[in-house]
Order: structure tokens, then sequence, then C-alpha cells
């Protein structure tokens, strides 16, 4: 009857339009972010956000401290931030803290944006890859995409649209201070126990009323999945790590039994696979690679007189530029990584081949094979078939003609592990 009761309150209240309190099971979940903004970063974020809506969280805080980071990553947070079903409270905290760059997106994408004393928010403007300049004609289409995403974000959330565009274009930061006197967070808090203290009672736009008394903190934790995305999700260290994987799985391929670069290019080439599922992959680029790892394979088998080699640095050079989809500079691959890389890796393979070819071609030394040639002593008489002591063992072998003991013969062939020998003192006779 109770329950009844309350499901026909609360659709009363929704076709009334009065407040909606966000009691659930009274708990705010903690998300603390003090790093670059990365795929590893957004991952986290969107798994913190999903947990506490299947847990029913009143709230969730993101504790914010970053210098900024990759773009693509910053609007993965911020359509989470905005689809959840939770309101998301933003806090550039402790006190020393900033929301830079993508950090400024992240701020005004939520419910509501606070910042503890001594922090401060801006300095918007897009660079490229490794902080480098980005050519003028893509930063003018970076910054207006970025410019209107931000806006409208910002109209969303009503604050400073103007100031974010000024962020973007100008690169202005601001202290606690100025940016809560010109609408651009909500809050000024010391801590987050002071923060949740203002939060009680504050109605949220669209969602209600935040009910925070005796609330229940819950700190979300990284995952070992999480720290190991964070570290190896840059594009960069994704594409040394597929390269390193591709050379150690081929180096075992064609020298089985190494073992040793055949296990680290498995793990190296599974890591970088796990780091590229966040990254925008094009795979044409990936087929690129694989088909120089082909090329390279193939001048071990054909005479190609190098062409294949060639072949096979062209398709590892173009695979590797086309390897990350999209505009963003982030997204790009460094030539600071990737000339040395395909210079290391096509050095290699191109060892190895040579390697592989010249055993193809030289006489074998061991095994049955490797006998043939050798100067062996016969032990017991050919008539035709005895004993002969060649390389260090004794072999059944036989002759054309006999051979008497202790004559010196010459292995001509080796057939069903028994020698065929001729004399080999006719040709020191001769």
């Amino acid at each position: 009857m109770k329950t009844k009761i309350f499901h026909l309150a609360v659709m009363l209240a929704i076709i009334a339009g009065t407040n909606i309190v966000f009691a659930g099971q009274n708990d705010v979940y903690i998300i603390q972010v003090a790093d670059a903004i990365s795929p590893g970063t957004a991952d986290f974020i969107k798994s913190g956000i999903k947990t506490a809506e299947e847990n029913g969280a009143a709230c969730v805080i993101i504790e914010l401290d970053t210098p900024g980071g990759l773009a693509e990553s910053m609007r993965l947070i911020v359509q989470n931030i905005l689809a959840s079903k939770v309101p998301v409270v933003v806090f550039v905290y402790p006190g020393g803290a900033r929301a830079a760059s993508a950090g400024v997106m992240i701020t005004m994408a939520a419910d509501v944006a606070a910042m503890a004393p001594g922090t401060n928010i801006g300095a918007a403007h897009p660079v490229g890859a490794g902080g480098q300049e980005i050519d003028k004609t893509m930063s003018e289409k970076v910054i207006n995409d970025m410019v209107a995403q931000a806006k409208s974000v910002a109209e969303k959330r009503d604050r400073n649209a103007t100031w974010v565009e000024d962020a973007i274009r100008e690169s202005v930061s601001v202290t606690e201070t100025e940016a809560l006197k010109e609408n651009i967070i909500d809050l000024v808090a010391t801590d987050t126990d002071d923060l949740i203290k203002q939060l009680n009672g504050r109605e949220i736009k669209d969602r209600g009323i935040l009910k925070l008394d005796d609330v229940k903190k819950v700190t979300i934790k990284e995952t070992l999945r999480t720290k190991i995305l964070k570290t190896i999700s840059n594009p960069n260290i994704a594409y040394i790590l597929m390269m390193i994987g591709l050379a150690g799985l081929y180096f075992e391929f064609s020298h089985p039994g190494a073992i040793f670069p055949g296990v680290i290019g498995a793990i190296a080439l599974i890591l970088a696979f796990f780091a590229m599922q966040t990254l925008p992959v094009n795979y044409a680029g990936i087929l690129l690679i694989v088909l120089a790892i082909i090329f390279f394979i193939m001048e071990m088998k054909i005479t190609s007189y190098g062409l294949l080699s060639v072949a096979g640095v062209v398709s590892l050079l173009l695979g590797s530029l086309m390897l990350f989809k999209g505009n963003a500079p982030e997204m790009k691959l460094s030539l600071q990584v990737v000339l040395p890389t395909i210079i290391l890796i096509s050095g290699f393979f191109v060892a190895v081949a040579g390697l592989v070819f010249r055993a193809q071609i030289s006489k074998p030394t061991t095994g049955s094979a490797g006998l043939v040639g050798k100067i062996g002593v016969v032990k017991k008489a050919l008539t035709p078939e005895g004993k002969v002591f060649v390389h260090g063992e004794l072999w059944n072998a036989r002759a054309k003609d006999p051979i008497d003991k202790d004559a010196k013969v010459r292995v001509v062939q080796v057939v069903d592990l028994i020698l065929e020998v001729e004399s080999a003192e006719r040709d020191a006779i001769g």
C-alpha cells in the first residue's frame, strides 16, 4: 500500500511540475581525476557514473585536477555527464588544482560546477600532440568546432558562453572567485564535505532537489584495467607496442623455438589492441601494416632483389600515417615517433629476412645432410656393406666397389640412415 502511494505521489509531482527529491541510497559517489584527460580517464569516469546509476546514488562528484588532454576523450566524458541519470558535480579540487584546456569543457558540462579556493580554470586553446602548435588552417577548424560545442554545453547549463569562447580562442584563465562572479561556476567550497553541505537542498535544473542529509561518501577506485589503459592509451605508445608485437611474432615464426621474442611480441600486441579499443582506429592503416609484414615474409621466399622489402617499407609508412582516423591533432602520430620506428622495424625485418635467406642457401653442417662430403675411415670392410667412422660416430655404410678396412672414404649421400660412400684415396692417387 505504501509503495502504491509513493508511486502515485511521484506521478503527481511530475504532472504538477514540482521538484523531485533525490534520495536513492543517500550515497555520494566520488571520482578522483588528477591526471591528463585520456581514453583511460574517459573510461574511468564512464564506468564510475554507470556504477553510481546502478546503485541509485544521490549524485556523483568528480574531483578534478587536470592540465587538459585529448579532445576526443574530453568529448566522451562530456557525453557521459550530459547523459547521466544521476546529477554530476565537477569540483576543481584541492587547492592549487586547475581545470585547464579539456578540463574547462568537463566542468561546464556538470549539473553543478564548483571550485576550491586557490584553483583556476581556463586556457582551453587547442594544441597538437606534445604541445606543438597546429597549422593555421587546421587550428581554425579545430577551434571553431570546440567553440560550437563549448557554447552549446554552456547554454544548456545556463553558464557564461561568452567566457568559454574566450577561454578557447584567447586562452584566458580565471580564479575561483572570478569564475563565480562571471557565472562560470556555481559554488566555491573549501573541501568535499563543505561542497556536500552546500549541495544539500539545492535545486538542479531538470532534476529536482538534492537531499544529502547524513550522506555516505563512496570513493570509486581505479581498477587495474583503468591504470593499464591510462598508461598505454596514448596513440604513439599504442603504435610502438603494435610494432614491437609484430616484430616479435615475425622473429618467432622465422626462427621457431626462440620463445622469448614470441612471448614479448604476443604481450605487446595484446596491449596494443587493448589500447586501440578506445582510440579511433582506421582499419585501412592496420591492413597496410599487415600487408607490409607479408611483403617482408615473402622477401624470404621469393628472389625479388629487394623490391618486396621496398614495398614493405612503403606500406608500413602509409599504414602508420593512416592508423588513426579523424582530424584531431592529438590523434595524429608524431613523426618523431613514426620515422625512427619505421627505420628500426624495417631494418629489423630486412636483417632477419637476410639471415633466413643465407641459411637457406648455405650448406648444412649438422644432421644427416651435414655428413655429405665428409671424410671417414672404414672400421669394417665394405663388401659392399660395412661400417664407417665419420664425424665422431659409427655408421652403417655401403659402397659400389669393395673397400678394405682402415681405408678413407667420402660420404656421397645418406639414405635411410645408411651412408653411401666412395673411396677417398682415388683422388689422392689421381
